[in-house]
């Protein structure tokens, strides 16, 4: 556990006076119902903890899982020692905290040259780990952790852990290994929750088109990497006009799998939105349909004013009694949700309609 400190709870960027004054009025315009939204910025369910030195300045961009009936979350943090590493919550209901670890869980030890602009660019850290998904194939009794590891550039990193070590809260991960090449950029790399044509699958790219890789084992062996290819490919004509990459992993359908992703419009090219596209059961690298708008963008003050404002960022999901949940990072500060019925949701997809994603932000009770 890194040692515990008492510094004042300030958010890069501003600060919670600043956030609750401005959220006032923004609360002010989206109180309508055709917007059907629910946003308060006094029901944070996880934010940067100044007891906790580890998470005293951001936790956002949250891995979730659901197991017998339980969410759990492995969220990004930074704090006073400018690293990221990974805090440990659980949910009943997936809106209310109710459990929340005081230590990290998780940490990438670098191997080398530590220190990295486009690491602090990538998320305001200067090494460790990134932007984690967490996920089990099939009915292993194994959970596998992908993460953005800062480690000879920003490249993926595979970890897992046994599924009762998980449960019981033993920490015991298995060697961390970099699956992306030595000094590229590589972020957003996703494992399939069942195996493929008997083969385990990890969507690496969306852009330009949908790349998956099928391996026999995800027990990669030291110096064997996937090759992936990612283009800045701008397409105006769409509101995605930018494709980013993928969110949380996917999640399978009665009408494909649902794959969640992360996209710049040209016209806002700071802003981060989240679409949604349905890839083939069988051949997930065809694309069955994309949303034709973002179905959650940043709007709240909580996601417009932070670290680095304009930011949503999915990176979790789960379905819970018909309800798709999605657990999304504000403006690399907050860990927020959004959800929507799921059949309802699919259906206005796959018809090309808007459906606009209920939001709010967890309630936090640490015990």
């Amino acid at each position: 556990m890194i040692p515990n400190s008492k510094s004042k709870t300030v958010i890069r960027g501003t600060t919670k006076k600043s956030i609750s004054k401005k959220s006032k009025t923004i609360l002010k315009d989206i109180r309508k119902p055709e917007l059907c939204l629910k946003r308060s910025i006094d029901k944070l369910i996880i934010s940067p903890n100044p007891e906790n030195s580890w998470e005293a300045w951001q936790t956002f961009n949250p891995a979730a899982i659901l197991i017998k009936n339980k969410i759990h979350f492995l969220y990004r943090a930074i704090g006073d020692n400018w690293l990221s590493s990974l805090g440990y919550a659980n949910s009943y209901d997936g809106f209310k905290i109710n459990r929340r670890l005081p230590y990290a869980v998780y940490q990438h030890l670098t191997v080398s040259e530590p220190y990295k602009y486009y690491s602090f660019a990538s998320g305001g850290s200067w090494g460790g780990c990134e932007d984690p998904r967490i996920v089990r194939v099939g009915n292993e009794n194994k959970l596998y952790l992908t993460y953005t590891a800062c480690d000879s550039g920003l490249r993926m990193g595979i970890s897992s852990i046994k599924l009762n070590d998980f449960l019981n809260e033993r920490w015991n991960w298995s060697k961390a290994r970099l699956i992306s090449p030595p000094n590229e950029v590589h972020k957003n790399w996703v494992i399939f929750p069942e195996k493929i044509n008997n083969k385990y699958a990890i969507l690496h790219s969306i852009n330009p088109k949908i790349l998956i890789a099928y391996v026999d084992s995800l027990d990669f062996k030291k110096g064997e990497y996937i090759n992936s290819k990612f283009i800045g490919k701008t397409n105006k004509r769409r509101w995605d006009s930018n494709l980013r990459g993928s969110g949380p992993p996917p999640i399978k359908t009665k009408d494909g799998w649902l794959v969640l992703y992360h996209a710049n419009d040209y016209r806002e090219n700071w802003k981060y939105k989240v679409g949604a596209m349905l890839l083939d059961i069988k051949n997930p690298e065809k694309v069955i349909c994309r949303s034709k708008q973002p179905i959650l963008e940043p709007e709240g003050d909580y996601e417009m004013y932070g670290s680095k404002p304009g930011i949503v960022y999915a990176s979790g999901a789960i379905v819970k009694d018909g309800r798709l949940i999605i657990y999304y990072g504000g403006a690399d500060n907050y860990v927020c949700v959004a959800h929507t019925n799921l059949n309802k949701f699919l259906k206005a997809l796959k018809e090309g309609k808007k459906k606009k994603l209920k939001t709010e932000i967890l309630k936090r009770k640490v015990k």
